[in-house]
């Protein structure tokens, strides 16, 4: 009798000791209070002249443009025509800005492309049926120690837009398309993982052994996005921000999060403005902001403000996002917006289609350009910006061109009107924060 309630108390310490490292080591990566990670543009390991740079960026962000629209406007529904096919709420797999993000035990470092706009954290992972080539080595889940798949049953396999138990061992199975039919298919898993100098264990992410082509210079995604299988909801951080330095520059970028999410008022070059995020329940993931007016120069201009506001079927809106170069208006609006500026801009329009523009003006490295003013009006905020932000001289052709493009239903606020200002996304208070900085002081 003495025996079996020995065994019984052993046994029921066991279990106590189990369940205290399990719940360790579930909040272990809730434990940090901050966090920052360097980010670079994707084209600065390239030996790039600055044209072929606004080529390939106005490409990538028109692609971009064209698939976010045409998937929230309903203009498009695009089969995937895989074998788990199901088309997500996320967009275009391309993006501008990298990552470096440490995944394992014994951990090995992978460029992962940040992404506002989707949720899922992934990388290319071995035994590869289909991969796209990587300037890293590929994952080997075999030769980590941290590795899991996750079950069907999870709550995060729960959440993925598609997904299904795997034959022999119960496993999530996912697959996630974008919009452009780019998409990658893998593991639901959990492994430790290494971001900026700190280690963040049970991390759920994409193990893919079956992706597309559409993913360049990276190893994956890194999905910021406000879905729980997202990095920022995973991580448990309520704030994370971003500074974007100048494109023209290849120093890396600061993103932060936790309780780093403060402006540094030796950098910043003017006060801090917040306007509201506005959730949209047909694309939960997006963060939308409403956009209320424009000014250019020192004229309000007359357009409503219902062209730029989101739809009650989920339609329009306006969306900041991380991943598109340009920023795209509603093409009302966007024609009102052009007028403006060939009126009230002393130069000659030119023809910048081979760079992928609309909007250009010749002008030579001498030339005092003069474009007037362009300041966006959120609610209780206004965002006057430098002219670096929304025209971009290249020298060599002589062309002075627009960052601003006219899209097909929905505004993006794309990550070049952002330079050089803080921005902070305070997901608890349901906020976006912003202010005019010096990002390379960071």
């Amino acid at each position: 009798m003495k025996t079996k309630n020995l065994h019984n108390i052993l046994t029921l310490t066991t279990i106590f000791i189990l369940l205290i490292s399990s719940c360790h080591a579930k909040s272990s990566k809730h434990s940090v209070k901050h966090l920052r990670i360097d980010l670079r543009h994707i084209d600065s390991t390239g030996n790039f002249s600055k044209y072929e740079l606004l080529q390939r960026m106005t490409h990538r962000s028109h692609q971009r443009m064209i698939h976010l629209t045409r998937r929230i406007s309903n203009l498009a529904h695009i089969e995937s025509g895989q074998e788990l096919g199901a088309q997500t709420d996320a967009y275009l797999g391309t993006g501008e800005f990298v990552m470096d993000v440490g995944v394992g035990t014994p951990s090995l470092s992978f460029p992962g492309i940040i992404d506002t706009g989707s949720d899922l954290v992934w990388t290319q992972c071995k035994p590869c049926v289909r991969c796209f080539n990587q300037s890293t080595e590929l994952f080997d889940p075999s030769k980590s120690s941290t590795y899991k798949q996750l079950p069907c049953k999870s709550d995060l396999c729960k959440a993925l837009p598609a997904s299904q138990c795997g034959k022999t061992n119960n496993s999530c199975q996912y697959a996630y398309g974008y919009a452009d039919l780019s998409f990658t298919q893998g593991n639901l898993s959990s492994e430790t993982m290494t971001l900026g100098s700190q280690e963040f264990k049970n991390i759920a992410f994409g193990c893919a052994n079956n992706n597309s082509d559409g993913f360049p210079q990276s190893s994956g995604l890194v999905g910021l996005g406000r879905g729980p299988l997202s990095l920022t909801s995973q991580l448990g951080f309520k704030k994370f921000s971003h500074c974007f330095a100048s494109l023209d520059l290849k120093k890396k970028s600061p993103m932060l999060f936790g309780s780093l999410v403060s402006i540094n008022a030796s950098a910043a070059t003017a006060s801090t403005q917040s306007t509201p995020l506005v959730q949209n329940k047909e694309f939960p993931s997006f963060y939308y902001l409403s956009l209320l007016g424009i000014t250019v120069g020192t004229t309000k201009l007359n357009i409503p403000s219902s062209t730029f506001a989101l739809k009650s079927d989920g339609g329009s809106g306006t969306i900041i996002d991380s991943g598109t170069t340009l920023t795209y208006l509603q093409p009302k609006a966007y024609n009102i917006v052009r007028k403006a500026f060939v009126s009230q801009t002393k130069l000659h329009v030119a023809d910048g289609s081979t760079t992928g523009f609309d909007l250009c003006f010749k002008a030579t490295s001498n030339t005092t350009f003069g474009v007037p003013k362009l300041i966006l009006h959120f609610q209780g905020a206004d965002l006057d910006l430098p002219e670096s932000n929304y025209f971009i001289h290249d020298k060599d052709s002589g062309l002075l061109c627009s960052t601003i493009m006219p899209s097909f239903d929905s505004a993006i606020i794309g990550n070049m009107l952002q330079q050089n200002i803080f921005v902070i996304y305070d997901i608890a208070k349901n906020i976006l924060s912003f202010a005019p900085t010096q990002c390379e002081k960071l």
